[in-house]
């Protein structure tokens, strides 16, 4: 007997349906066909025994499985239940009238129950595309899936669920989720708050206006100044995601399997933090069969690299176009995927290999050729796409003895907030451009308009400071952050003043 089931595939962050016919027929052998890695072509020995454990089991005829399209490369041990119920209905043990209604996926452990998935959600949203009525998955999975509406989703703990829904229509309980209500309910705020520090309000100042315009920001100071703790404090300030970012975001990391089983839809902006260790591959994302990055699991939020020098540099270099771009597109020989990477970069290094710079008084000093050395792992283009480069010095006793409370990250982020809403006001004509660090030349021409006293200013601040023509531009885009963040329509020349002053390292006596 001839019988269709279907699965589903996920290649960058979309998915596409996969049929698996089953043909059983007279005669002895088990085979796969259509691509299938080793993960699936394994299955039929945790199939076999699942089958078997609960009162069923794989006939003994010639059994052959087509998983369509047959060109297409298919991975992982998802399809466990999908090749397993395809198998029982082929074989005539139990009956389905309406399979072909249902997308089923699912990985089968030896006694029959069903471990987790990886892309539950974009799965879920192709199939609503393709006009499938439900999906059955295993339960872990389920309230990633619900969040897609007008889609029966249906979570499972063991494959006889599955058997009885079909063959006996025993009902299974839906995983209904209301998404605007869970999403709204769990916008609070993170546990570590900006009126937790002592004493950096030019520091905290600098963090507002990245957060408000999201520009890259790069913090230069010893050890112990606190550069880690402000960057961990960074999405406290930035805006609440919007319900298309938080779609966006839940998809990536549910391609990666890191949506928690009690979630749904992810709420709070990622924060990443690489260890300085990481490959170019896992940064960007790739390999034999690509998965998303670093990069493209901070979308929508923030990317920290601490101790920015050391990082390979070729590690470093890859970052430069996705910084530019806002996505990362990883080609193969068959295929290309195209993963989106529009994060904030926060990095943080020390002045110097023994952490302080120019200080008579430190107990570590480092030779010129050694500051050299240290500085040059960070290219020059690579610094030109970091907007604001900000000093940071150690807090004296008398502000951390200080108990007074800082402004909370709740002030700060109803200030931005502000700021971002002219912002999305300014390009709401365009689809790719939502706040100010995303500006390409010609905007920037038109929304940051200097009169001639600005204009002056800054031509000496390039000449001085020997400005290359990207770093002109992150001026301008700064400039226009901060003149946001008071509700001024022009750019005058205090804003340009304070954009200048956040490019530490162009000064004389940083990168040679």
């Amino acid at each position: 007997m001839f019988k269709k089931v279907f699965g589903s595939a996920v290649f960058g962050v979309e998915a596409t349906t996969i049929t698996v016919e089953v043909n059983v027929d007279s005669g002895i052998g088990y085979h796969l066909v259509g691509l299938p890695d080793n993960a699936i072509k394994e299955s039929n020995f945790r199939i076999a025994a699942a089958l078997q454990n609960n009162g069923y089991k794989i006939p003994g005829k010639k059994i052959i499985i087509n998983m369509s399209p047959a060109d297409l490369r298919k991975e992982g041990s998802a399809y466990d239940l999908t090749l397993a119920i395809g198998i029982l209905i082929a074989s005539k043990q139990i009956q389905a009238e309406n399979i072909e209604k249902y997308l089923i996926m699912g990985e089968l452990s030896l006694d029959g129950n069903l471990q987790p998935i990886k892309g539950a959600l974009p799965i879920a949203v192709k199939a609503r595309e393709e006009g499938f009525k439900g999906f059955i998955l295993p339960k872990q999975n389920a309230k990633e899936a619900a969040i897609v509406d007008e889609l029966e989703v249906y979570g499972v703990d063991n494959i006889i669920q599955v058997i009885n829904f079909f063959d006996r229509s025993e009902t299974i309980e839906r995983t209904i989720i209301n998404t605007r209500e869970e999403f709204y309910k769990n916008l609070d705020f993170p546990d570590f708050d900006f009126s937790d520090v002592k004493g950096q309000e030019s520091i905290k100042r600098c963090m507002e206006i990245a957060a408000a315009g999201g520009h890259n920001i790069i913090l230069i100071g010893p050890p112990g100044a606190g550069k880690t703790m402000l960057a961990k404090r960074l999405p406290s300030i930035l805006p609440p995601m919007t319900l298309h970012e938080a779609l966006e975001t839940t998809k990536i990391h549910s391609v990666v399997g890191r949506v928690k089983s009690h979630a749904g839809l992810m709420a709070q902006r990622p924060f990443r933090s690489p260890h300085h260790t990481i490959s170019n591959v896992a940064l960007v994302g790739g390999g034999s069969y690509p998965q998303p990055g670093e990069i493209s699991l901070s979308h929508n939020g923030v990317l920290f690299l601490d101790e920015l020098p050391e990082f390979k540099r070729e590690v470093l270099e890859v970052m430069r176009q996705p910084l530019e771009d806002r996505e990362v597109t990883i080609s193969r020989a068959k295929f290309t995927v195209t993963y989106p990477s529009s994060f904030m970069l926060v990095a943080s290094m020390n002045p110097s290999p023994g952490g302080y710079f120019n200080d008579p008084s430190a107990p570590v000093t480092s030779s010129p050729s050694e500051m050299q050395r240290y500085l040059s792992k960070i290219s020059g283009p690579l610094l030109d796409r970091i907007d604001i480069h900000i000093e940071v010095t150690p807090v004296p006793f008398d502000k951390l003895s200080d108990d007074r409370k800082g402004e909370s990250s709740v002030d700060i982020r109803k200030r931005v907030t502000a700021a971002r809403g002219l912002q999305t006001k300014r390009f709401e004509m365009s689809n790719s451009v939502h706040y100010n660090a995303q500006m390409n030349t010609k905007q920037i021409r038109k929304y940051c308009k200097l009169d001639a006293a600005s204009m002056q200013l800054l031509k000496t601040a390039m000449e001085r400071l020997n400005l290359s023509a990207r770093a002109y531009d992150r001026i301008l885009k700064v400039s226009r952050t901060i003149a946001d963040l008071e509700a001024s329509e022009t750019i005058n020349g205090s804003h340009i003043s304070e954009a200048i002053q956040y490019r530490s390292m162009d000064r004389e006596g940083w990168l040679g």
